[in-house]
């Protein structure tokens, strides 16, 4: 298998949690495993064929496509997480959250809202987590993976935490066989792992490597699945701190393979299973239940009344008197609560990682009208084969639009959008195609304040034939407009 090609089995038991609580519960349960098993099966097959095409952007065209064609719940559900994957990748953040999200619905055992509780009061998740991981050799952090915005806070907790002598950090689905090379190189590529694609996961492992963290791979073997993978999973991190009496560790995993009790699919967490094997009591921090949906109908209760009563504009979290931490459920330490998503030009304003980085807008002129086109921020320093600091699609109909609609003649409005940057770095900016095809590239400086890679207006009409060249480029000739 190609190893940029996601490997069912770590997934499969969550796929098929997740498919049946949003889509089809009238349906007899056999059946419906069945219809996803089969769904999966027709998954992986589109997938590898989309892995045929070059380039991200083309890869995803196969995708989007392959969704619009089978309308079958089972099919949906299960690939709708596929093409979020995707969607991530490509920085489309919103339709990411729209193609998968998961209802998060009230449960018996969750804790009281600490609103109705007297004592309680709120501080930020950023100042408050360091000072709490003092008392722990282990911090567990989850994320929601087609959803970047549960990683955002991570990142800028690794600096803190290393602050506090945490020297470890292991990634899930990172690949072993790129860890020594990814070390050396000092960034993420597309085969360092299958979430390092996205940009603010390769933001996670790049600044952690920056930081002087050790970055390991702790996921188990392709053919360990259901509990049998949880167990190698802790047994990898145990091993971690056996080996090395120093270590002090800080881990990514996903959604519940870190609470530390309670049923997970049936067996144990990963979380659990490395509490028995080491004794060790990890800090356990939630970060995918509190989250906004695009959809308010699936937010959790809870969520809806604190951002009513307390409209944070940073990630937070709850403590008593005495400074012990609030979690909704069992099992975890205590629970992140993220603001309200805000958009601008169509991208998420949290992109900018709770003011480590900065807007950039980039006005579509810059794709000579070749529709779609991907602009992606590279790191001045780092080489051609590195994961974007940032990176979105600019078309002037939206990229979920399935029909084969033709932008040949005509007037229509260049699309605008903002890259997220931290200030003061040098970057190189690539323009291309769906193909994959170099439209244009240059080196921009980011500044603290907003700067515009062109200054031309984002609704200026553009005309049957092309010629617009990128700022700091001499002009090219007249090229006819491409079609989606």
């Amino acid at each position: 298998m190609n190893a940029m090609i996601r490997p069912r089995n770590p997934c499969l038991a969550a796929l098929l949690l997740a498919a049946v609580a949003s889509a089809a519960s009238a349906q007899v349960p056999s059946i419906w495993r069945e219809q996803q098993l089969e769904a999966m099966d027709k998954s992986d097959a589109i997938m590898q064929r989309a892995h045929d095409q070059k380039g991200l952007l083309a890869q995803y065209q196969v995708m989007r496509r392959a969704y619009a064609a089978d309308g079958k719940p089972a099919f949906r559900a299960i690939f709708g997480q596929y093409l979020s994957w995707y969607q991530s990748f490509l920085g489309d953040y919103r339709d990411a959250e729209l193609a998968f999200s998961i209802q998060q619905k009230p449960l018996a055992d969750d804790n009281p809202s600490p609103l109705a509780q007297p004592g309680w009061h709120h501080l930020r998740a950023l100042d408050y987590i360091p000072q709490l991981a003092k008392q722990y050799r282990v911090v567990f952090l989850n994320e929601a993976h087609n959803i970047a915005l549960t990683r955002t806070l991570t990142v800028r907790l690794l600096k803190p935490l290393r602050e506090e002598g945490f020297n470890v950090f292991a990634v899930e689905t990172l690949y072993q066989p790129d860890m020594a090379a990814m070390k050396e190189r000092g960034y993420p590529i597309a085969k360092s792992g299958f979430y390092t694609r996205e940009p603010i996961y390769a933001e996670m492992v790049r600044t952690a490597l920056k930081l002087g963290y050790k970055v390991v791979a702790y996921e188990a073997d392709p053919d360990r699945t259901g509990d049998a993978r949880e167990v190698q999973q802790a047994k990898h991190l145990w091993k971690i701190l056996k080996d090395d009496p120093h270590a002090k560790l800080v881990v990514n995993a996903g959604y519940g393979h870190i609470q530390k009790t309670g049923q997970f699919l049936g067996a144990q967490s990963m979380a659990e299973h490395f509490v028995k094997d080491s004794g060790i009591n990890p800090l356990s921090v939630e970060q995918t239940i509190l989250i906004p949906h695009l959809d308010g109908s699936m937010n959790h209760p809870d969520y809806d009344a604190i951002i009513g009563a307390v409209h944070p504009d940073r990630p937070i979290v709850f403590v008593d008197k005495d400074g012990k931490p609030w979690s909704l459920r069992p099992g975890y330490d205590v629970s992140v609560i993220f603001p309200e998503e805000h958009f601008v030009n169509g991208r998420p304003t949290w992109a900018g990682l709770w003011g480590a980085r900065v807007p950039y807008t980039v006005n579509g002129t810059v794709c000579q009208d070749h529709w779609p086109c991907m602009v992606a921020a590279f790191y001045a320093d780092e080489g051609e084969d590195a994961i974007p600091a940032d990176r979105m699609v600019l078309d002037p109909v939206p990229l979920m639009t399935i029909d084969d609609i033709k932008i040949t003649s005509g007037n229509y409005s260049i699309p605008t959008g903002q890259l997220y940057l931290r200030p003061d770095q040098r970057y190189r900016l690539v323009i291309s195609s769906e193909r994959g095809q170099r439209i244009g590239s240059q080196t921009i400086t980011v500044k603290s304040s907003d700067k515009s890679l062109t200054s031309a207006p984002p609704d200026s009409p553009r005309a049957a034939i092309c010629s617009v060249a990128a700022v700091g480029q001499a002009a090219i000739q007249p090229v006819p407009c491409q079609n989606r």
